[in-house]
């Protein structure tokens, strides 16, 4: 055993500096000032080397050797940690140390450079900061490749989703692209004769910030180890003890904040549930990326944007949010029903409905993959974006590169391969609910009644407290009884959309 102790050591040490890692990550997407970025970035610079350093040695290397040739003597959370940490140790030494420092000084650069530029809508000048970190992130890619022996933005998937491949994503979003525009479509014309009323004002944000934190603690938030706060871009990041949610409000639709911080919460809920024991081990994180946004996707979509969930919530948001000069009919359970269900094109993906999102991840999906094989070049981004845009969702963005191509923090930040993991996760999340359904009867009923524990403990018990014990597949065949199923997904819109 005293290897794989070893093992155990190192990489609790590499959790200790990731830890700072995080937390110096909040802390620039929150509080830093901008001037703060240069030096944040070489400090972040220096906890990547250090990381990196730390898996280069020789006897972190040679423990994992040992331990895997004694592995016979663990038991089976042991045997797992062991192959997760080897495929830490794997994806760390691929690539070039001084590769990892400089990706994340620039990153820190970049992502300041976005905040700024965006707001401005200036793609002119922000277009050299995205292509000096894109020319970075595809030096890493090829590595990860070469080291891998997988195609290249397969190699960069495998870092948000282990096991994820192209030919997956492929397949699934075929498969949409063949669904989606007449669903949407028909889901529009639908709703046409739906009659909604608007609330027709503002919501100061000071009234809408304890009632976030009320339903924040209705699904579980545990507000002893974790934190609610602003970002110009919506994220959940810390660690499993200290979780930091940011979300951004609106005083013209309070409804957008709140399915925001459902999402969001959904994420914190998963990192604070993690297995304690394991909390400072490659099996105690999260499993995936895709895993991870069911958990949002079940907590915004499956569970905040029910006809359920607004039976209960209506007599709430009224008490907290409204006023005695309301439109008579707002506040009704299926009026905010409506209200959260509307589908419409948008440019924003962030604040799509349900129906159209997936357009707005493929998009990102087939660009991202084209910029990081060098088919597309970052000059010709808006224009390729405006085309896309136009083919799925039926809007352009030329000249308007602030809702378009530069709209998400993700490519300024050095993420390439994320994209896939949003539309998976929502197909991951509908499967997960309708095996509650089967397994806890009516947890509909348990929505509308406001009694969500029971369905919490289910997601504790088949996913969050699993950690990466299973892969991906194997937590879905586990939790549902079968891998990814498309089927649960489709005819959930087909259900809301068409059918309610």
């Amino acid at each position: 055993m005293k290897s794989y102790q070893t093992v155990e050591r190192y990489c609790r040490r590499l959790a200790h500096l990731g830890h700072l890692q995080a937390i110096a990550g909040w802390d620039e997407a929150v509080m830093m000032p901008k001037g703060g970025a240069e030096m944040r970035g070489a400090a972040l610079a220096e906890l990547a080397g250090l990381r990196a350093e730390i898996f280069r040695k020789s006897e972190f290397s040679e423990a994992l050797d040992q331990a895997e040739s004694e592995s016979a003597a663990l038991n089976e959370w042991q045997k797992a940690n062991l192959r997760e940490a080897r495929m830490h140790h794997r994806h760390m030494m691929a690539v070039d140390p001084k590769l990892f420092e400089e990706k994340a000084r620039l990153t820190v650069i970049c992502e300041q450079a976005w905040r700024e530029l965006r707001a401005a809508n200036n793609w002119k000048e922000f277009q050299p900061y995205l292509k000096r970190l894109l020319t970075l992130v595809q030096e890493e890619a090829k590595s990860r490749a070469s080291a891998s022996g997988l195609p290249v933005y397969d190699a960069m998937l495998e870092m948000y989703e282990p096991g994820l491949t192209t030919a997956t994503v492929d397949r699934v979003f075929n498969q949409l692209k063949q669904v989606l525009p007449d669903l949407i479509e028909r889901v529009i014309d639908r709703q046409k004769s739906r009659q909604v009323t608007h609330l027709g004002r503002t919501v100061p944000v000071d009234k809408q910030k304890p009632m976030m934190r009320d339903f924040m603690n209705w699904v579980g938030f545990n507000f002893d180890h974790g934190r609610l706060d602003e970002s110009h871009h919506p994220f959940c990041g810390g660690v499993p003890d200290d979780v930091r949610l940011t979300t951004r409000y609106s005083e013209s639709d309070f409804l957008s904040g709140l399915m925001g911080v459902l999402h969001e919460t959904g994420h914190a809920l998963y990192e604070q549930n993690l297995p304690k024991e394991w909390r400072e081990q490659p099996i105690g994180q999260a499993r995936g990326m895709a895993v991870h946004e069911s958990q949002s996707l079940f907590v915004e979509m499956q569970i905040g944007r029910s006809r359920e969930f607004w039976q209960y919530a209506a007599p709430i948001l009224k008490r907290s949010l409204g006023e005695s000069h309301d439109p008579h009919h707002f506040w009704d359970p299926e009026n905010l029903f409506f209200e959260a269900s509307r589908v419409e094109k948008s440019y924003i993906r962030v604040d799509a409905d349900e129906v159209t999102y997936p357009a707005h991840v493929i998009l990102r999906y087939e660009i991202e993959k084209a910029l990081l094989l060098g088919d597309l070049a970052v000059e010709d981004l808006p224009v390729v974006w405006d085309e896309k845009m136009r083919a799925y969702l039926a809007l352009s963005t030329l000249g308007n590169d602030a809702n378009g191509c530069m709209q998400d923090v993700h490519w300024p930040a050095g993420l390439f391969g994320y994209f896939p993991s949003y539309t998976l996760g929502a197909i991951i999340a509908a499967q997960l609910f309708s095996t509650v359904e089967k397994d806890l009867g009516r947890p509909r009923e348990m929505i509308a009644r406001g009694e969500v524990a029971p369905i919490m403990s289910w997601l504790k018990e088949k996913v969050w407290s699993v950690g990466s014990h299973q892969t991906t597949e194997g937590l879905l065949k586990q939790a549902t009884g079968r891998g990814l199923d498309i089927e649960p997904f489709l005819l959930h819109l087909e259900t809301r959309y068409l059918m309610g």
